[in-house]
């Protein structure tokens, strides 16, 4: 499946390339971002539909105003799942904004084919969020959704609290498309749990539904604990 013609072959980061905020910590993030981990900061320039124009986006700035962070790769431009995807993450955009989300699309083309796309597929008419260029490949490497023989980035989700810690990934291969409803119930769970640590939410959970607080009384006794 041909995705376009670009070919970017950047260095991997090595373990040296770690997290500079939490050098006094120890906690290094060996040059991949991992679930429940804080991962690095990037900026990436954007173009921002809802401006109109071009800008930057970082995740210092998002921690900083205390929003989640949804990362949502695609691997092109001008292709054909991904509009349909792009479209229906828009669909949910502003419910995952009254979350507290910031939700930027990211690919490895550059703002300016972002800018061409949005502006020419009529299934993006909707779309308001920061489209994101990543044309050497570093974030979607650090991510894990860099194919090298391509060029271009998997189809990757990735949730970030507002302390930068990455709580949910989910890649898939070029070939099948995400489905926008199951990334906000996963947001509305993680923003759930954000404020009951202790509790955790079963399959299908949404909000209203009964959690579970991990205790020894319910160990094979889960039946009993969510329908007592």
């Amino acid at each position: 499946m041909s995705h376009g013609h670009k070919h970017h072959h950047g260095n991997h980061h090595g373990k040296d390339e770690c997290c500079h905020d939490h050098h006094d910590k120890g906690e290094c993030c060996s040059g991949s971002a991992k679930v429940g981990k804080p991962v690095e900061d990037f900026s990436m320039d954007v173009y921002d539909p809802k401006e109109g124009f071009f800008g930057t986006v970082s995740l210092e700035k998002l921690k900083e105003e205390k929003k989640w962070t949804i990362l949502f790769f695609y691997p092109a431009d001008f292709t054909f799942v991904c509009p349909t995807e792009l479209a229906d993450l828009a669909s949910k955009q502003e419910a995952l904004e009254k979350l507290g989300c910031e939700v930027i699309a990211v690919s490895t083309d550059t703002k300016f084919s972002h800018m061409a796309w949005k502006n020419s597929e009529r299934l993006l008419e909707g779309v308001r969020y920061k489209m994101a260029a990543d044309p050497t490949g570093k974030v979607s490497r650090y991510y894990g959704v860099y194919d090298p023989e391509s060029g271009l980035a998997l189809r990757g989700t990735f949730i970030i609290n507002p302390e930068g810690v990455l709580v949910s990934s989910e890649v898939n291969f070029y070939n099948v498309g995400r489905n926008a409803d199951e990334l906000f119930r996963k947001m509305e769970a993680n923003y759930y749990l954000k404020d009951h640590p202790a509790e955790a939410c079963p399959a299908k959970w949404v909000p209203g539904q009964k959690t579970l607080t991990p205790n020894e009384k319910m160990v094979g006794k889960v039946y009993e604990a969510l329908n007592d």
